[in-house]
């Protein structure tokens, strides 16, 4: 009684392309003693086997006499038919140079008809599935590295780069995604002094999280930026973000939080549209307040034809405005039950002395006790 070959993994296919009928019946001899005989496809030519292959193969073996493909070229033509299979080339050809190639060619392993047995043959494609499997796991890892690479230099190029031309102005601001990996989210932020030496801007938040969102802030910031190069401001730009919103959002439910502020050339006032959004805080020397208690109006994306109503303030002493989105207020602190609240934030800001925004936003991290999940933007413009 032969001796048992070794077990081969479960649900096993093979593809057997071998024209020798003889050769082909030692193979099914060879496997069906293993303790889970495979299920063999019989094919005499590669295009027969070409025509048999399905996804439920797991191993192909190859002769490298066919008919229709002699050599190397069976093997080119069968990885190429099955890339992602375990091939196996199972020839009479016991040529040192031929193993070589064929393995550089594709194949996981090479045995001679000769010299095979139950063992062996039971054994080299339990290896050879696993070897693919192997080089498939790599390749994917490969890939998504490859695609996180590119993802990460995209949303690296999509983020702003502040625009001031003055030395009278400390600006600061931070940005960190609330999805797990991401570099740019729903969040967006921006700020560029005009030709005429205003300054201007602006901080949003598109409803909902991940890459939809992400993609539809940068397009709104980007559009912001835009108009106000244009020269547009106020219900000009935001009728027009809206029309954008509206024409680029992939559901009519989403909607987005802004706000716009216009800072005079002489810096000694603000122009601002608090448009459904957290209003931002106003430091004026130790004076630490919100800029306005009543919004300019809902966000955009909900009522066509709006008219928001602006907010003017008057910067005349050393001032810094703080411009966030609710992923700052909304962080939760002592046991998790209460928010930061805009409440929370102010008394952070009098306890520093100032906006001091990274050390701010570590603060807020160590109260939350955790990771924020949410999306986060904040700027923070001071007057020297």
């Amino acid at each position: 009684m032969p001796a048992l070959s070794h077990g081969l993994p479960d649900l096993v296919t093979l593809l057997l392309i071998e024209d020798d009928a003889e050769d082909a019946f030692l193979v099914e001899e060879l496997l069906a003693d293993s303790q889970k005989p495979p299920k063999i496809i019989w094919a005499r030519t590669l295009a027969e086997g070409r025509d048999r292959f399905t996804t439920e193969v797991t191993c192909v073996l190859v002769d490298l006499s066919l008919p229709d493909a002699i050599g190397l070229e069976a093997v080119r033509q069968v990885t190429a038919m099955a890339p992602d299979t375990a091939v196996i080339v199972l020839t009479g050809l016991n040529d040192v140079q031929i193993a070589v190639d064929a393995v550089a060619a594709g194949a996981e392993d090479y045995l001679v008809k000769q010299e095979v047995d139950g063992n062996m043959l039971a054994r080299a494609i339990r290896y050879a599935i696993e070897r693919k499997r192997g080089d498939l796991a790599e390749r994917e890892l490969v890939e998504q590295r490859v695609l996180r690479e590119e993802t990460a230099r995209l949303e690296h190029g999509l983020l702003p780069t502040p625009v001031l031309r003055t030395d009278a102005l400390v600006h600061q601001s931070t940005y960190l995604p609330g999805r797990q990996e991401g570099l740019l989210a729903g969040d967006f932020w921006d700020t560029l002094q005009t030709a005429d030496g205003a300054v201007h801007v602006l901080v949003g938040d598109v409803c909902g999280h991940g890459p939809d969102e992400a993609a539809l802030g940068a397009a709104l910031r980007i559009a912001w930026r835009t108009l106000t190069l244009a020269g547009l401001d106020g219900n000009d730009v935001l009728r027009t973000m809206d029309a954008v919103l509206r024409l680029e959002r992939g559901s009519p439910e989403i909607f987005t939080t802004l706000v716009t502020a216009t800072i005079a050339p002489d810096l000694n006032s603000a122009r601002l549209y608090v448009v459904g959004h957290p209003p931002p805080l106003v430091i004026l020397g130790d004076d630490v307040d919100v800029v306005t208690e009543t919004p300019s109006g809902p966000p955009i994306g909900i009522f066509p034809e709006m008219d928001w109503i602006p907010v003017d303030i008057a910067l005349d002493r050393p001032w810094t405005l703080l411009f966030f989105t609710d992923g700052l207020i909304e962080a939760t602190v002592g046991d998790g039950r209460d928010l930061l609240g805009t409440d929370g934030l102010i008394r952070l800001v009098r306890e520093q002395g100032g906006v001091f925004l990274d050390q701010l936003i570590e603060q807020v991290k160590t109260m939350h006790a955790d990771a924020l999940t949410d999306d986060l933007a904040a700027v923070a413009l001071s007057r020297r």
